[in-house]
């Protein structure tokens, strides 16, 4: 058993479907997707540090509210972060309606990066491992962008979009871990949970 670190759908049915026991470590106050901390890149900061940074940093403020919290049983705490990046451009959650068609008339017609980091945390050990995935996506005309863009799905999204969703009409190629796009590597994520000693396929 584990506590994972995000209100994410996705990485619910993810570790549900490899058979990992978890609990969601979801607290009242706040409304964040997630353990809350700041996701604002840093100036300058790379799409690789900024996914590991961010990453920590929902593991440390998940792991400190079990430790704070009595009656919590100790287990170890999942986290993850996912980030799309196109010529060093990080491009995140879009804020709203226009910024998701500004974002994905960038990824048109493109190959661009899609980093997960996924970590896990129990007392004073931590890993962490990145899966790195690269996607294509088809040269898309307006209509279909604000189209889209309209139906909501691209809202709550790194690089606004869902490659399990509509959006994966899109997608032409993809060299890497699609569970890694969709937001927790399932690969990667069952060799830590092996790593401390917890039972994955």
């Amino acid at each position: 058993m584990i506590y994972l670190a995000s209100r994410s759908p996705r990485r619910r049915e993810l570790l549900a479907q490899i058979g990992v026991k978890f609990e969601p470590l979801i607290f009242r106050e706040g409304t964040r997707a997630d353990v809350e901390t700041d996701e604002s890149p840093l100036p300058g900061e790379q799409a690789d540090d900024y996914v590991r940074r961010v990453t920590e940093m929902k593991a440390a403020a998940a792991w400190q509210r079990i430790v704070s919290r009595r009656g919590l049983r100790r287990m170890p705490v999942l986290a993850a972060d996912t980030t799309v990046t196109l010529g060093g451009e990080i491009l995140g959650k879009p804020i709203d309606r226009p910024d998701a068609v500004r974002i994905l008339r960038l990824l048109s017609g493109t190959q661009h990066r899609v980093l997960t980091a996924v970590a896990v945390q129990f007392e004073n050990r931590y890993e962490m491992a990145v899966s790195e995935s690269l996607v294509t996506f088809a040269r898309l005309d307006d209509e279909r962008i604000e189209a889209y863009a309209a139906s909501g799905e691209a809202f709550d999204k790194a690089g606004a979009y869902a490659i399990q969703g509509r959006a994966g009409a899109f997608v032409e190629r993809l060299e890497g871990s699609y569970t890694g796009v969709m937001g927790l590597p399932l690969y990667e994520t069952a060799n830590l949970l092996r790593l401390f000693g917890l039972t994955a396929p």
